[in-house]
């Protein structure tokens, strides 16, 4: 609208002739509103233009079908069950388990068996091989668990819905088919009732933590759950859910600790108090007759709570042992401190969330965000989960995200599946899919408001990425590096060696999981690393801000907000790329004139860049929703605009070495057309070509005739 007013003063000058006036006012109306147009001109924050285009991933498609890649995997379960083998995840015919995945929020377990089979293969296709099922028991969604719909008052939480559970029977049987495995979370946001027989249950939060870790009743409820689902039996693939192997991992309870939730409400708080008056007295603890005050900076109560936090893992581990429960199990999903640490390896995996967002921002009422770039950031996310690694134990990364409205997320899907595939960990699943079943939605985010984070669930949108090309578009290339090993294990592993149940992360972390592989040694484990540091050592030379892997395969450099994945079957660049000349990677070029982007390239038929005839290039950058609106520095969303979602043209020269003279390059759409062959040469073994000057898209592949 901005334009159309300068438009119209300059259109004032009485000099220029009327046809020309009303053939220009014409004109640029059409080529500033209408968002489907190929090319759609805005402003970026450098008030330079930018040539964007609609491309929004349908909800039950691809573009681009990489499902063949996979086959050999398919029906998921077909290995035997997941089981664990030192640090790693392996399949019961020796097959390594490596996971790509997401997560899939409350009414989104519960689809329409359509609606399942769709997603199913939508999943397939892009390479997903894991879906973690979250907020199953959330009581605001509809369905849930317990309730399919809304007006019935039940006062407990003691049964199944029939109708939730036949849909989530289905979905598992079509995912199951499509080689997509299950985590299988348990007690995450259920609110007890008066008619489960708890206590004040009017004043206990979500899933009462941290009660239920500690309070009888509450184990008990946890008990019953938990032998009603691993017992029940699935119509579909005709096996108990303890017996099938298509759900290969799960988690006792969903972000719940003793560390960061305080204990508060009675009678919890004075059950906990005779629980510890109990233990020091075993212990030979002294304490006073005045009530105890749980000062997590004191020994003898972090003690206390890892005692209290094992016990609780060992006999829910023991009871679903005893149901028949075979997969590996979690305690829950974060780690605080060492203390908090030690407690969780009780279990047969760690398991931690990470997110690169800054969620007290939210609090002050202003609707800011952080839009920070995670490749000019030490601290995006890899240190953070590369504590929770602890040697000798499976890890497993059930929670990420780089959420929309961050104007740089599509930095992060292929910059963790490089860095987790390096560390050698089990996988990640991106929180998340979505929370709803809406079809046709064409938008990235749905409008935020002011309840959308700390104590109402539906976080509209903030956290959909099923349809986001500047992550879920990537996910091709990620699934690629996770699954199929495209980037190497470290040469090297380094120990970080914890003194005491207090540490945290420490300096020593600091891009060094880039570098080596990086396990955590608790105070009473012996380190067997290369390496063995403290927790305040550089490993890393800061100061430098920059780090490449000791495989040569990854590269990060902080100040130029630039990095690299450098393997034989996938190549890609992310970060500011466009302020360097060019980039070179082994066969590779990249020349790239837009200033933001993720670029890459992955053979597909497992035989490197430079002499594979069938490779897929995505070239994704900055993404967002038609007229979306922001203030100056990009950190509050004045409006959210509507749909199609567009994409920012990313306009680059890419040479690569090749044997292959007959390759050509083509556009593809959200729909899987071919809309245009990329200008092409081959001379003295290169083959280049350019895009983004011509049939604009995100996807292109790169074929032989």
């Amino acid at each position: 609208m901005k334009v159309l007013k300068k438009l119209k003063v300059t259109l004032n000058n009485n000099l220029i002739p009327t046809h020309i006036k009303v053939w220009v006012i014409l004109v640029s109306f059409l080529f500033i509103q209408l968002p489907g147009m190929s090319n759609i001109l805005s402003i970026n924050q450098d008030n330079k233009p930018k040539k964007t285009i609609p491309y929004t991933l349908p909800w039950n498609d691809m573009p681009i079908d990489l499902s063949f890649v996979y086959a050999k995997d398919k029906p998921a379960g077909k290995h035997g069950f997941l089981k664990v083998e030192g640090d790693k995840f392996v399949f019961e015919n020796g097959t390594e388990g490596r996971f790509w995945g997401t997560n899939f929020n409350s009414a989104q377990c519960f689809p329409s068996h359509e609606h399942s089979e769709k997603v199913a293969k939508r999943l397939a296709k892009v390479g997903i091989n894991m879906v973690r099922f979250h907020q199953l028991d959330g009581e605001w969604s509809t369905p849930n668990i317990f309730q399919f719909s809304r007006g019935e008052n039940k006062d407990n939480t003691q049964s199944f819905d029939p109708e939730s559970m036949d849909r989530l029977d289905y979905l598992i049987y079509c995912l199951k088919k499509e080689g997509v495995y299950v985590y299988m979370d348990l007690l995450t946001y259920r609110r007890f009732k008066t008619g489960d027989g708890v206590e004040v249950a009017n004043k206990l939060g979500d899933a009462a933590k941290p009660y239920s870790t500690y309070n009888r009743r509450l184990i008990e409820l946890q008990k019953k759950f938990n032998a009603d689902l691993w017992t029940h039996i699935n119509p579909y693939t005709k096996l108990a859910y303890k017996d099938e192997p298509a759900i290969v991992l799960t988690e006792i309870t969903n972000e719940c600790d003793l560390w960061s939730q305080n204990v508060t409400v009675e009678p919890y708080r004075t059950e906990l108090e005779d629980l510890y008056r109990d233990w020091a007295f075993q212990n030979k603890v002294k304490v006073g007759e005045s009530n105890v005050v749980f000062n997590k900076e004191d020994a003898d109560i972090q003690k206390f709570f890892i005692d209290v936090t094992t016990a609780y893992y060992k006999e829910m581990i023991a009871h679903m042992r005893d149901i028949g429960v075979k997969i590996p199990v979690a305690g829950t999903n974060w780690t605080r401190n060492a203390a908090h640490l030690t407690a969780q390896v009780v279990a047969d995996f760690t398991d931690s969330h990470a997110y690169y967002y800054n969620f007290g921002l939210w609090g002050d009422g202003s609707k800011r965000f952080m839009n920070a770039s995670m490749t000019g950031s030490m601290q995006n996310m890899i240190p953070g989960l590369a504590f929770y690694k602890v040697q000798d134990k499976p890890f497993f990364v059930s929670e990420w995200d780089n959420p929309w409205p961050n104007e740089w997320r599509a930095e992060s899907s292929l910059l963790l599946a490089a860095a987790g595939a390096m560390q050698g960990w089990g996988g990640f699943a991106i929180h998340t899919y979505r929370y709803t079943l809406d079809e046709n939605v064409d938008m990235i985010a749905k409008p935020l408001t002011g309840d959308a984070l700390n104590g109402v669930y539906y976080r509209g949108g903030l956290f959909d990425t099923f349809n986001d090309p500047a992550k879920f578009g990537l996910f091709y290339h990620a699934a690629l590096i996770m699954r199929r090993g495209d980037v190497s294990p470290a040469e090297k592993t380094l120990n970080v060696k914890l003194e005491n149940l207090q540490q945290k992360q420490g300096k020593a972390l600091l891009l060094t999981a880039e570098k080596h592989k990086v396990e955590t040694v608790l105070p009473d484990m012996t380190p067997k690393g290369d390496i063995i540091v403290s927790t305040d050592e550089e490993v890393v030379e800061l100061d430098k801000k920059e780090v490449l892997s000791d495989t040569k395969e990854l590269y990060r450099n902080l100040n130029k907000k630039i990095g690299w994945i450098d393997s034989p079957r996938t190549k890609a660049i992310y970060g500011f790329v466009g302020k360097e000349d060019n980039i070179k990677l082994n066969d590779v070029n990249f020349e790239v004139k837009t200033d933001f982007a993720t670029i890459a390239i992955s053979s597909l038929n497992d035989k490197p860049i430079n002499v594979s005839g069938n490779m897929l290039l995505t070239a994704v950058g900055r993404a967002e929703n038609t007229n979306s609106k922001y203030n100056n520095e990009h950190t509050q969303v004045l409006d959210v605009g509507e749909g199609p979602i567009l994409v920012e043209v990313i306009e680059a020269t890419i040479e690569i070495n090749t044997n292959k003279k007959n390759l050509r390059v083509m556009s593809v759409n959200p729909q899987g057309l071919i809309t245009g062959y990329m200008p092409s040469e081959y001379q003295d073994g290169v083959f280049r070509f350019e895009i983004g000057k011509e049939f604009q898209s995100m996807y292109y592949l790169i074929q032989e005739m």
